[in-house]
């Protein structure tokens, strides 16, 4: 195998080409820059090269122009596009039209070099790059993209990119209110499914004997008040995409029954006789540790496998805080002229007040502490104290005293500095944070086994799931 890449850089900012001529070169690989798309388009005529570096923004046709041009002219080189806005749409798109990757500016010298090698030890994943190209066939409406610039959330973009056009079944994890609905979403928008309808079904929230009927239908008669026909939720979504939702609490006879539909593509009413085709893509999602599930006898392994031929997992927002100011400004643009008759706008120390927060409740509670701003504010700047409800991080550290030994100590101690802080509503506050860390410990006790910590508690184990949901507690082993 040769050693030595020829790369083509595509910028219009001559620092740019310099770092990555010096990075390249200083490896051995031979470098041609140039400054236009005009230029690239001549270079990629006249030579050849291994792996080319394109500017999504430059003057001349873009660098996402020039991807399109390579793939539909068959020159098998590979292409990396560069961008100062690092977002989905981009991310999708670049991924989508067959790029080997996508690099954010700001970027990091370290990430140059192993992609030069990538693709010298396999150029036979062209082919598998090349497959992925298309053009994105629905749109993304802005209320419901995935909105962040941290690495974490751009690996999610990118397999997004990678798998819309695929058929298979993906599984996406991650805690409550993480944002898995608008990965699918996103996923279903950019596949070729995206004019067929998106069905979501929520298994946590139908009761069991009602579950069957919405997934697969029922015959008329068949069960007390069935007085007439139903389709069915798979049925519904054929030619598009079924989102289902907290799949790790679907009952195990109905997990048997799902497994069948993804084996043949048939669905059986409850109460009929013959089974009905359906095409349809399931993307699953959960907050479950699922490897624990099967462990325990509650999910079915074989049904795993099925929903997991792709994994993506949605990082907590407390993983990824440089994601808080751009989601703290959508959320102030898209619900100021909703909830408010004024401009509003978030002073630049509320901004660094809001990522110093945990946020339990992932992105959904940050989307629900703006909007309760925006209604409470009596300015039209946000200010941190028009955030002064959120519970703030507190540690050992941050006081000379002693930690108080007994519960009682413990409750008022917190609800003196709730007093102290000029927190409302504190009895709604307080106790779920007392009830938080029962609940924290006990998990930490038996290594985050729900089944030993409810029994230790004296709850019942869904009693125990759905506290660890609303107060958003993160359990110990869970992936």
């Amino acid at each position: 195998m040769n050693d030595h890449a020829r790369v083509l850089v595509a910028d219009d900012e001559p620092s740019i080409r310099f770092v990555l001529r010096e990075t390249l070169e200083s490896a051995g690989h031979e470098v041609v820059d140039v400054a236009t798309g005009e230029a690239a388009l001549e270079a990629l005529a006249s030579q050849s090269f291994d792996i080319a570096f394109f500017d999504i923004r430059m003057p001349g046709p873009s660098g996402i122009e020039l991807l399109r041009h390579v793939k539909t002219t068959g020159n098998d080189v590979a292409v990396v596009i560069i961008t100062a806005q690092n977002t989905l749409e981009n991310a999708v798109e670049a991924m989508k039209e067959g790029a080997l990757d996508y690099l954010a500016k700001p970027f990091s010298t370290e990430e140059i070099l192993p992609l030069v090698d990538k693709t010298l030890r396999t150029r036979a994943l062209e082919s598998e790059v090349r497959s992925l190209r298309r053009e994105v066939s629905g749109r993304i409406p802005p209320d419901e993209r995935l909105v962040g610039r941290s690495s974490s959330l751009l690996e999610v973009f990118k397999t997004i990119g990678r798998v819309a056009r695929g058929n298979v079944s993906v599984l996406v994890t991650g805690e409550s209110g993480t944002g898995k609905e608008l990965v699918a979403r996103a996923i279903h928008g950019a596949s070729p499914r995206a004019e067929g309808p998106f069905i979501t079904v929520n298994a946590a929230a139908i009761p069991r004997d009602l579950l069957e009927s919405e997934l697969f239908g029922h015959e008329r008669g068949a069960f007390t008040g069935a007085v007439e026909a139903r389709t069915g939720r798979f049925r519904e979504a054929s030619g598009g995409t079924i989102f289902l939702d907290e799949i790790g609490d679907m009952p195990t006879d109905l997990q048997a029954k799902l497994l069948r539909v993804l084996q043949s593509g048939e669905v059986s009413p409850v109460g009929g006789r013959h089974a009905e085709t359906t095409d349809v893509r399931v993307i699953a999602a959960t907050h479950r540790d699922m490897e624990a599930a099967v462990a325990d006898g509650s999910f079915r392994e074989d049904l795993l496998y099925r929903l997991r031929v792709v994994p993506i997992h949605m990082p907590p927002l407390r993983e990824r805080p440089e994601d808080i100011p751009p989601l703290a400004q959508h959320f102030l643009q898209r619900y100021d002229a909703e909830l408010t008759d004024r401009p509003h706008v978030l002073a630049e120390e509320t901004t660094v007040h809001l990522a110093q927060y945990d946020w339990p409740g992932n992105v959904r509670e940050l989307e629900n502490a703006i909007k309760r701003a925006l209604v409470l504010a009596s300015g039209d700047l946000l200010t941190p104290e028009d955030f002064a409800f959120l519970e703030r991080r507190t540690t050992p550290a941050d006081t000379e005293e002693p930690l108080p030994e007994s519960l009682e100590e413990r409750a008022i101690a917190v609800t003196r500095a709730a007093l102290d802080s000029g927190e409302r509503e504190i009895y709604r506050d307080v106790l779920p944070r007392v009830e938080r860390a029962v609940l924290e410990t006990v998990l930490q006790e038996t290594s985050g086994n729900q089944i030993k910590a409810a029994a230790r508690l004296g709850i019942n184990r869904n009693t125990l799931r759905k506290k660890i949901v609303d107060l958003g507690i993160d359990v110990p082993g869970r992936a």
